[in-house]
């Protein structure tokens, strides 16, 4: 069982929905990455999603883009990423950490050398906005060889051939993309999410997680009575730029707790 698996059972034994917490590896600077990944996990964060910077990352909205913006000025790239999550490992051995972006730094470095360097850093799955379910089944099985998850977004969009093919390859969880749009944007119907949730789970015995729109404890609430964990983003960088550099760590604990709280609540 993977570390994303076993943490998703034990939250089930728990009666507790997992929170999936997001930051752009880099931003707002290097140093920071790792101190914020560990605020996060302080905060009662489940499962961490790291993202790799990249010039031109479609399926976010401006927050996420002007971290990248930020992260790539900064001269932060792939390999950066890795040694980050290897320096959280250091003392953090059991959080799950998702590397999630986009196809062209992993095929820059080639898809070996990109699991290879994501096992050793201590990495545990990615998500690869661009990478379609029907075209991985082989980097899918060779992520499994090596102990990792390829996990694969889902949308308010998506034909049943394209959920039953997620189900097929797919591993850790689901994410399903509450919107039609980019991260941030618009307002969650939660009851419109559960009834696809339902449609769904008929194809995929994944954990399914919700992000894209979720932005305070009350729609986090929401989403965990029809989902198996929400993911934060795009709220969670609003709120470092908000308070700037100095103050990130402190702010990013504070609200992720926020959220925790209103999860068990």
């Amino acid at each position: 069982m993977s570390q994303i698996a076993s943490t998703f059972a034990r939250l089930k034994e728990q009666n507790k929905t997992a929170l999936i917490t997001f930051i752009t590896a880099g931003d707002p600077s290097p140093a920071l990455s790792v101190p914020l990944m560990h605020a996060m996990v302080a905060g009662g964060a489940d499962i961490l999603e790291l993202g790799v910077p990249f010039s031109d990352p479609m399926a976010e909205g401006p927050v996420i883009q002007r971290a990248c913006e930020r992260a790539l000025a900064q001269g932060v790239g792939i390999l950066d990423v890795f040694a980050m999550v290897a320096e959280f490992r250091k003392t953090n051995q059991h959080t799950p950490v998702v590397l999630m972006g986009y196809a062209n730094p992993i095929e820059r470095i080639g898809a070996a050398r990109f699991i290879a360097e994501s096992q050793a850093a201590g990495a545990d799955g990615a998500i690869v906005v661009d990478y379609p379910p029907e075209e991985c089944e082989e980097f899918s099985a060779a992520m499994r060889a090596a102990g990792l998850d390829l996990i694969f977004l889902l949308a308010p969009t998506s034909t049943e051939a394209r959920i039953a093919q997620v189900a097929k390859v797919g591993g850790g969880f689901s994410y399903y993309v509450s919107l039609k749009g980019v991260t941030g944007a618009g307002n969650i119907d939660t009851v419109q999410v559960a009834e696809r949730l339902k449609a769904i789970r008929q194809h995929v015995a994944l954990p399914i997680g919700v992000g894209f729109g979720i932005r305070d404890g009350a729609t986090a609430r929401a989403v965990a009575e029809v989902a198996d964990a929400v993911v934060i983003g795009s709220r969670i960088i609003q709120e470092i730029e908000t308070v700037g550099a100095e103050h990130a760590v402190a702010a990013v604990t504070s609200f992720v707790a926020g959220i925790r709280s209103a999860l068990d609540a």
